[in-house]
C-alpha cells in the first residue's frame, strides 16, 4: 500500500526526519504553552476569589494597560509581532475578567 499523503510522496528520508523532530519540538512547545496557561488561571482564579471576598471590581484596567506594554516590550524583545502578543493577551485577560465577573455573581 502507498501513502497517499502528497506530502510524504515528495519528501525524501532526511528531509521527513528533519520535519518529524523539528513537529515534535513544536508538540512539547505546544504542551508546555498549555500547562502555562493552566498554571496562570490557577493563580488568577485565587485573585478572583480575593477580589470577590473584598467587593473589588472584576476588571483592573490601569493594570491591563500595564500588562499589555510590558508585554509588547517582552514580545518586540523576542522577536514576537507584539500585536499577536496582545492579541493575545486581551483574550486572555477577557477570559480572566470572565471568571472574575462570574465569581463576584456567586
Amino acid at each position: 500500500m502507498t501513502d497517499q499523503n502528497p506530502e510524504h510522496a515528495a519528501i525524501d528520508g532526511a528531509v521527513r526526519e528533519e520535519l518529524e523532530r523539528l513537529r515534535d519540538s513544536i508538540d512539547n512547545i505546544d504542551a508546555a504553552v498549555v500547562h502555562m496557561l493552566a498554571e496562570r488561571f490557577k493563580c488568577t482564579q485565587q485573585v478572583g476569589r480575593l477580589k470577590a471576598e473584598h467587593r473589588l471590581p472584576p476588571a483592573d484596567p490601569e493594570r491591563e494597560a500595564r500588562q499589555i506594554a510590558r508585554l509588547r516590550q517582552l514580545a518586540e524583545s523576542a522577536k514576537l509581532d507584539p500585536a499577536f502578543a496582545e492579541k493575545l493577551l486581551n483574550f486572555i485577560i477577557a477570559e480572566v475578567i470572565r471568571h472574575h465577573e462570574t465569581m463576584a455573581r456567586a
